[in-house]
C-alpha cells in the first residue's frame, strides 16, 4: 500500500508558485532519473487559476480534481497533477498580489496541515506567500512559521515552538532569532532560548534527519565572537553559558565560534548544524553555497513541513522562467523526512 502523499500548497498564485507547480509535474521524469526520484504530490490550490498560469507559459498542464480521503494521489499522478481545488476569489495577476485571494492562501495551508493531521497525507511542502498580502486581511504572523506552529497547537494540542531551518547536502542552518531587526537581537537573545532552540534542533536533526548524536556549532553574535568581551558582551554572559548548559545536558554543543570562520569546506566537516544568533548570519552562508538547493525545513512541529527557500519573484511570475530546482528539493526531503522508517514525531 503507498504511503499518505504529499501536499503541495499554492503560496501567493500572482507569484511564481503555480508555475514551478507545473514545471516540476512536467518534468517529473527527469527528475526521477536523479538520485531519489521525485514522489507523488497533490497541489492543494486552485485549479483553474493553475491551468491558467501554466497555459499562460507554454505548458500543457493535465490536472484532475481529487479528494485526498478518497482517491488514489499515487495512481492519478502518472497521468495527470492531481488538486485538491480550492477556488480563488479572484483570478490572479502574475506580479500582482491581491489581498481579495488571502482566505484561499491561507486556507490552502490549513487544508494540508488538516489533512495530514487526519493521517491522509505525511507531509506539507508550502509555496511562497507575500505576507503583506495577508496582514491586510487579519494574518497576524510573522511568516509561515509562526502560523504553522499555531495551526499545530490547535489541531495536536500543547504548545509546540516552531523552528526554522535552512538545510542543504552542504550545510544546516538555524537562526535562533528570525524575523526582527538587527538592533534588537541582543536584547532577544537568552540562555533559555538558545538551549531550547538547541534541544529542538538536536531532537529533529535525530528523528528527522537520522543524525543519532547531532554535532552543533554555535556562532558567536559579535565579530571575533566578542574576542573575549573587548568587542562584546553577549557570547560571555549568554552564549557560552547556554552551550555550558547544553553539553551539561547531553547535547554535542560547541562555541562560542567566529562566524567567519565557520562555513568553509573544512569547518563544516566538523558540525552537522549551525546555531546562528540571526537571520542574516544564517541565511546568507546558506545561499551563497546552495543558493538553488536549499530548503526551509520547520522543526518543532508534529508534522513535516518543508518550503522552497526563495520568495514569490513577482518580478518574474507569469514569464514561465522560474527555476524549480528549489522547490524539487524541498518535495523530495519532505518525502524523506515522512517517508518509512523516518520517526516522526507526533505520528
Amino acid at each position: 500500500m503507498a504511503p499518505p502523499p504529499l501536499l503541495v500548497t499554492m503560496g501567493d498564485p500572482a507569484g511564481i508558485g503555480p508555475e514551478l507547480i507545473a514545471r516540476c509535474w512536467l518534468d517529473r521524469k527527469g527528475a526521477a532519473e536523479q538520485a531519489d526520484g521525485l514522489p507523488a504530490f497533490a497541489y492543494v490550490g486552485c485549479a483553474r487559476d493553475l491551468e491558467a498560469r501554466a497555459s499562460a507559459c507554454g505548458m500543457a498542464l493535465p490536472i484532475a480534481r481529487c479528494d485526498a480521503a478518497a482517491d488514489d494521489i499515487e495512481e492519478i499522478f502518472g497521468a495527470a497533477l492531481p488538486v485538491v481545488d480550492l477556488p480563488l476569489a479572484a483570478p490572479s495577476r502574475p506580479g500582482l498580489p491581491d489581498g481579495t485571494n488571502a482566505a484561499a492562501i491561507v486556507g490552502a495551508i490549513e487544508t494540508a496541515v488538516g489533512l495530514v493531521h487526519r493521517g491522509l497525507a505525511r507531509a506539507v511542502v508550502t509555496n511562497p506567500i507575500h505576507k503583506a498580502s495577508l496582514y491586510g486581511a487579519g494574518f497576524r504572523h510573522p511568516g509561515h512559521t509562526e502560523f504553522l506552529g499555531e495551526l499545530a497547537a490547535r489541531l495536536w494540542g500543547g504548545t509546540p515552538r516552531a523552528v526554522m531551518m535552512l538545510a542543504s547536502e552542504e550545510l544546516k542552518v538555524v537562526p535562533v532569532t528570525v524575523h526582527i531587526p538587527l538592533s534588537r537581537v541582543s536584547g532577544a537573545l537568552s540562555i533559555e532560548l538558545i538551549v531550547e532552540t538547541a534541544h529542538i534542533t538536536a531532537a529533529d536533526l535525530t528523528a528527522r534527519f537520522g543524525i543519532a548524536a547531532p554535532r552543533l556549532a554555535v556562532c558567536g553574535l559579535n565579530p571575533h565572537a566578542g574576542e573575549d568581551g573587548t568587542i562584546g558582551s553577549e557570547e560571555g554572559q549568554v552564549i557560552a553559558p547556554a552551550i555550558s548548559a547544553l553539553r551539561a545536558s547531553g547535547i554535542d554543543a560547541f562555541g562560542p565560534m567566529p562566524a567567519d570562520a565557520l562555513f568553509h569546506a573544512g569547518a563544516r566537516a566538523r558540525y552537522d548544524a549551525v546555531l546562528a544568533m540571526y537571520h542574516d548570519q544564517a541565511l546568507i552562508p546558506i545561499k551563497t553555497i546552495a543558493f538553488e538547493r536549499a530548503v526551509n525545513v520547520t522543526l518543532g512541529l508534529p508534522f513535516v513541513r518543508t518550503s522552497p527557500d526563495h520568495g514569490t519573484a513577482f518580478d518574474i511570475a507569469g514569464q514561465g522562467k522560474a527555476d524549480p530546482a528549489s522547490l524539487i528539493a524541498a518535495i523530495r526531503l519532505a518525502a524523506r523526512m515522512s517517508g518509512p522508517g523516518a520517526a516522526a514525531a507526533g505520528r
